[in-house]
C-alpha cells in the first residue's frame, strides 16, 4: 500500500542560460491524494486486483485480500506486509479465520483472545 500525491509546479522552470543551470520551481500546488493497494504476484510477474481510492482502512485492505484470494481460491497464498496497523487488524483476522474455516473463539478486540492486542493478532 502506498499513497500517491498529485502535484503541479506553481510556476514553470526557468530555462538554462549561459553560465547558469536550469532553475526548477520548488513551490507546488496539491491536487489531493489517493491510496493504492495492490498485490504483486511474484511467480506471474503481475499486479493483482489493484485498488485506487480515497482511503486505506482495514476494510479496504481486507476487501483487497479477499479479492486476491478469489482469483485462485485453491492456491496457497503468502502475503508479505509491513507493520502498518491495518495489516494486524480485527477485520483481517476474521477474514483469515473465515477463509481457513477455523472454528475458534477469537475473543474481543482490546479485551481477550486473539483479538486482544496487535501482537496477538500479528502472531495469529
Amino acid at each position: 500500500m502506498t499513497d500517491i500525491q498529485a502535484l503541479e509546479r506553481e510556476y514553470p522552470h526557468q530555462a538554462m542560460k549561459p553560465g547558469q543551470v536550469e532553475r526548477i520551481e520548488f513551490n507546488y500546488i496539491r491536487h489531493g491524494t489517493l491510496s493504492l493497494i495492490t498485490t504483486w504476484h511474484v511467480g506471474q510477474g503481475q499486479l493483482l486486483c489493484p485498488y485506487l481510492g480515497p482511503t486505506r482502512t482495514e476494510a479496504n485492505l481486507a476487501a483487497h485480500i479477499e479479492q486476491v484470494i478469489d482469483t485462485d481460491p485453491d492456491a496457497c497464498w503468502c502475503f508479505i506486509v509491513d507493520q502498518l496497523n491495518t495489516h494486524k487488524s480485527e477485520t483481517l483476522v476474521r477474514l483469515v479465520a473465515k477463509r481457513e474455516n477455523l472454528d475458534l473463539a477469537l475473543g474481543e478486540k482490546g479485551k481477550s483472545g486473539i483479538l486482544q492486542s496487535m501482537a496477538s493478532r500479528m502472531a495469529f
